[in-house]
């Protein structure tokens, strides 16, 4: 590194005389002669780790002499917001970026200068998210977009993402070109989801909606997509109903997880199963002249396990656009190596033989997203008695130990897991007191009373737990306190995954990163190392809670307050 009494090259020719003296930043693009020492000086209030890089970042900014000088005018507020980020040193290599392909300068910063809420928006995001900075650097136009009236004030409706959306594929031809069209769309509306959740224009649980409506209805435009081009190879699928009338063979893609809840994750797979009406029947041409010579028909099993593979290949494959959503396709029956599609009548009877408990709880979210929305809602009225169980009559004391028991085995499997990686008190989804513990909690209680009282069921484990607290399961404290918990995990889950667009759960080891961590949350930026004490603190508090709360269930159920209330008002 050069001594600190040489003058750069950027220094030394730098436009507009001596500039004003002080710590005015400016001088970082006005003044002639500047030393090392006199950067740093400059620099130093903002926080930067590497003085040296940051006025390098901003040397490559300015650019010519015209443009030097528009930067100038909004370099202090620039590097006032770039301050209050996770990594003010990150964000500067972001907007050297911005800049790299071309990027009209002097027109960017004239119009910076005019609208300093954007400005402190691109910082917001040069700083936190690395993800949504490569957005906004792959495509600058995306800043104006953004500008523009309730793009970020409101987050749009469903029948308005999908109205957007149909619009831009039918502007194209190809299947390509059409799933292309998707990979773009739901970048944009990341970008849109991102910013709201980071400037706190959103709650937790509106993030976590948007993400959930957004995934519906690109999963939705995928089915079309793909279906029509299968229907153009093999015609379309049917079967005889109970009537012995032809009718087309209905196909359903049903969300489960976080998406079947309506709480999905920033950077999450998609937790599907696919279910189709009947294996009776096969695929009849469509009748058109030109295209019957083009088709052969072939078996609804073979049919649907080609729409099924086809449809997760449209939804996971990467593109130089991207992809659409990452596809886990593991709670189907028989896991990873059960058919990719069944009929409904094989979902009944693989539940009624061999499932599970586990199964029991995941299908609790299941929810009919994209397709034939009522054989979806078939779906769940055929797997309902699997899940709650009679609905009437008392609950037996086995009953409740045998489930008790699996779902305390499965989550010391997971704690076993987590302890070889060193994982236990970092995993904010699998960890001690994490996410999962919550989910478990719940999701044990609907299963053993739901099918008495249905008012306690809801997808959504914040309407559960609402739900529970109406219906005096849980007292108003508990419930406050574990809906705390579970919003600042999830909070804490997306601040994580915001970084780098991976699925990611693991808190930071180092304390620097630990620290950015918080910051992205919104702990203060003026003292740092507050920050991050603050935000462990409060981490180790919410997880103890949720902690002690999942043993006084599952460690101990015939002491469990909690359980005796659910079984008393079940």
């Amino acid at each position: 590194m050069p001594g600190m009494g040489h003058v750069s090259e950027a220094h030394r020719s730098a436009a507009g005389g001596d500039g004003s003296r002080g710590q005015d930043p400016a001088r970082l693009l006005l003044a002639a002669g500047l030393v090392n020492e006199e950067v740093r000086r400059l620099l130093e209030p903002y926080g930067f780790a590497d003085p040296a890089r940051a006025d390098a970042n901003i040397q490559v900014m300015a650019g010519e002499p015209r443009s030097r000088q528009a930067l100038a005018k909004i370099v202090g507020e620039l590097l006032a917001s770039v301050a209050l980020t996770a990594d003010p040193d990150q964000a500067l290599d972001h907007w050297e970026q911005l800049f790299r392909d071309g990027v009209n300068r002097i027109q960017l910063f004239d119009y910076l200068g005019g609208s300093p809420r954007m400005l402190h928006l691109l910082c917001t995001m040069f700083g936190n998210s690395p993800s949504l900075a490569q957005t906004l650097i792959r495509d600058p136009l995306l800043i104006y977009w953004l500008a523009e009236e309730q793009v970020l004030t409101r987050q749009p409706s469903r029948a308005v993402l999908d109205r957007t959306l149909r619009a831009s594929v039918s502007n194209v031809e190809t299947v390509g070109l059409k799933l292309e069209s998707l990979r773009r769309f739901r970048r944009r509306e990341m970008l849109r989801i991102g910013i709201r959740d980071l400037l706190r224009l959103a709650s937790v649980q509106e993030s976590t909606a948007a993400l959930s409506t957004l995934a519906a209805v690109l999963i939705q435009a995928a089915y079309e997509i793909v279906a029509v081009e299968l229907r153009r190879q093999y015609g379309v699928p049917k079967h005889r109903d109970r009537s012995k009338r032809l009718v087309e063979t209905g196909f359903a893609v049903m969300a489960m997880g976080k998406l079947g809840g309506g709480e999905l994750n920033f950077s999450s797979d998609v937790d599907l199963i696919y279910v189709y009406a009947s294996d009776e029947g096969e695929t009849h041409p469509v009748h058109r002249p030109s295209a019957v010579s083009r088709q052969r028909s072939i078996p609804n099993e073979e049919y649907f396990e080609y729409l099924a593979r086809d449809l997760t290949r449209a939804l996971a494959e990467v593109t130089p656009e991207g992809y659409v959503f990452r596809v886990d396709l593991r709670l189907r029956a028989e896991g990873a190596v059960g058919r990719l599609a069944r009929p409904l009548v094989g979902y009944r009877q693989y539940y009624r033989a061999r499932g599970q408990a586990w199964e029991r709880l995941a299908l609790l979210k299941a929810w009919p997203i994209a397709g034939d929305l009522s054989l979806g809602r078939a779906f769940l009225r055929m797997v309902k008695p699997f899940v709650l169980g009679p609905r009437r009559g008392r609950i037996e004391t086995k009953e409740v130990a045998a489930l008790i028991g699996e779902v305390k085995a499965v989550k010391e499997m997971i704690d076993e897991k987590m302890a070889g990686r060193g994982h236990e008190n970092r995993n904010v989804k699998l960890g001690t007191g994490g996410i999962r513990e919550i989910e478990f909690l719940v999701q044990a209680i609907q299963v053993l009373c739901g099918g008495r009282k249905a008012a306690i069921l809801d997808r959504s484990t914040m309407g559960a737990l609402a739900r529970f607290r109406r219906h005096g399961i849980l007292s108003a404290g508990a419930q406050a306190a574990l809906a705390k918990a579970y919003v600042f995990l999830r909070d804490v889950e997306h601040k994580l995954q915001m970084v780098h667009d991976l699925q990611t759960h693991a808190l930071p080891e180092s304390p620097e990163e630990l620290t950015r961590c918080a910051i992205r949350l919104g702990y203060p930026s003026r003292d740092r190392r507050a920050a991050m004490k603050r935000f462990t603190e409060d981490y180790r508090r919410h997880t103890g809670f949720v902690r002690r709360t999942f043993q006084g269930l599952f460690d101990r159920p015939q002491r469990s307050s909690l359980l005796k209330a659910a079984l008393r008002k079940g």
